[in-house]
């Protein structure tokens, strides 16, 4: 049972939480141990908060689980963790996790706070509303990147916070593409928004966000105030080109992109030139 709460967080996902770091790599502060360590600690927190989020929701959406050729394996579906137990465990971890981060700093409490509310408001309401789910859940991502900055006390681009926000939006429009793809008309019985979607409308919106989204990042390589003077930023926009091609390529040929998580884990192209891409930028921008 223990093991199956522990599931329940869903440790694998919580490689979204390194947008949490984002503040300290771009705010040229990794040579500072205290503020590493906040930062760390800030992103620890939100993969606790993320995890007592899990829980409530795969409570609330157990008997639609149960319908998913993947997700009915998941504890809580499959009957292995008990809903009684999930709640009480998400209560303790939500209210701990939060008590933590206004200790660590009053403004990542207040915008870990601003997450939770976020996600009660996604998981009660929001994520049965076409369109407002994806931007809700994108809007998280957004959150994540400002937590990180308050809680080392740095500022960060608004460019980046443009570019988190439709990367987000990619990879979530990728996955409701997915979802339409392999539960074809029972689609609706596992999550209701999927009713108000089709794959030509998913399609079209990933054209304006993708688009969107690399032009966002090449201006943001050149005016970003935080970055060179020398423009190298630039040096690093062949990496999303790639990486956001490549996973064009596996969501429509290859059909995969259900859960961004495990396609970075499981594709090495796409793994490699997340690599790349981090390694690249942290010398622009700590030697450029």
């Amino acid at each position: 049972m223990v093991a199956g709460l522990v599931r329940s967080l869903r440790p694998r996902q919580w490689l979204k939480n390194g947008v949490v770091l984002a503040g300290i790599v771009f705010a040229r502060e990794l040579g500072d141990p205290d503020r590493v360590a906040r930062a760390v600690i800030a992103a620890a927190l939100f993969c606790l908060l993320s995890g007592a989020v899990y829980l409530v929701n795969d409570v609330l959406d157990r008997e639609k689980d149960q319908h998913h050729p993947v997700k009915s394996r998941r504890p809580i579906a499959a009957g292995v963790v008990p809903p009684a137990l999930a709640l009480a465990a998400a209560l303790v971890i939500a209210i701990g996790a939060l008590a933590s981060a206004i200790m660590l700093a009053p403004a990542f409490g207040a915008t870990a706070l601003a997450y939770l509310i976020l996600q009660a408001l996604y998981v009660a309401v929001m994520k049965h509303i076409v369109i407002l789910d994806v931007l809700a859940v994108a809007s998280g991502f957004v959150l994540r990147a400002a937590a990180g900055a308050l809680a080392i006390d740095v500022p960060i681009s608004p460019w980046l916070y443009v570019v988190t926000l439709l990367l987000a939006l990619f990879l979530v429009l990728g996955k409701r593409r997915q979802e339409l793809v392999l539960l074809t008309s029972d689609a609706a019985n596992h999550r209701d928004v999927l009713r108000d979607y089709s794959l030509p409308f998913v399609d079209q919106l990933l054209q304006v966000v993708t688009t969107a989204l690399l032009v966002s990042y090449m201006l943001y390589t050149f005016f970003s105030e935080n970055l060179p003077r020398s423009h190298a930023m630039m040096l690093t926009i062949p990496f999303p080109l790639y990486g956001i091609f490549r996973y064009l390529y596996l969501i429509h040929v290859r059909g995969d992109g259900g859960a961004p998580e495990e396609v970075l884990l499981r594709d090495r192209p796409l793994a490699w030139c997340c690599v790349a891409w981090v390694a690249a930028s942290i010398a622009v921008v700590y030697l450029g």
